[in-house]
């Protein structure tokens, strides 16, 4: 039977996990497409201005495997339970923090290592970080902006630069029918 607190730490890892590329997803408000491909041609091009598609090209070899991380595994799901308790039955220390069945408070320990174990497998996973990736993609595509920008900049200057000049043209210009005064008959009174 499993402990309800050797649950609780992989949930919580596995939180931590999910949550680092959900915020880098949301941090400028862009769609994501994360994508796993394994050639250049299967990556698909975004279809929107404000869409960031992250392609991770993986081996040719490897598309019909199983994944690296999961061939081989040191997660407690695949430890039988008999060397768990082999493991437990050796260790030394015990009392407090010592994740040993012997002593008072001796299981406070192991929560602490599970949670250590889950963070050291996170730092060292050889899976895919599309929070990183996509972090990459948004700082390339940043990049183009400057330059985006002045050309833009540049092209409103011209637009007004023209209007103005066009104003300048009809003010000093003529009014309609300025040049000819119309003549204007007055009658005579004495006839």
């Amino acid at each position: 039977m499993v402990h309800p607190l050797h649950i609780a730490p992989f949930a919580l890892a596995a939180a931590f996990a999910f949550a680092a590329p959900a915020a880098a997803q949301n941090q400028g408000g862009d769609r994501v497409n994360m994508v796993i491909a394994y050639s250049e041609d299967e990556c698909p091009q975004p279809t929107t201005a404000d869409e960031i598609v992250v392609c991770e090209i993986l081996v040719e070899a490897d598309r019909y495997r199983i994944p690296q991380n999961l061939r081989q595994s040191d997660s407690p799901e695949n430890i039988s339970h008999a060397r768990k308790v082999e493991s437990i039955r050796y260790i030394g220390a015990f009392g407090t923090l010592s994740c040993d069945p012997a002593g008072a408070g001796g299981f406070t320990g192991c929560t602490e290592q599970f949670i250590d174990r889950a963070y050291a497998e996170r730092e060292g996973a050889e899976s895919v970080r599309f929070g990183q990736l996509i972090e990459a993609a948004r700082q390339e595509r940043l990049s183009t902006i400057d330059s985006t920008a002045a050309a833009e900049q540049s092209r409103v200057e011209q637009i007004e630069r023209e209007y103005l000049e066009r104003l300048e043209r009809e003010r000093d210009g003529p009014l309609p029918g300025e040049g000819e005064l119309p003549s204007v008959v007055t009658p005579d009174p004495g006839e």
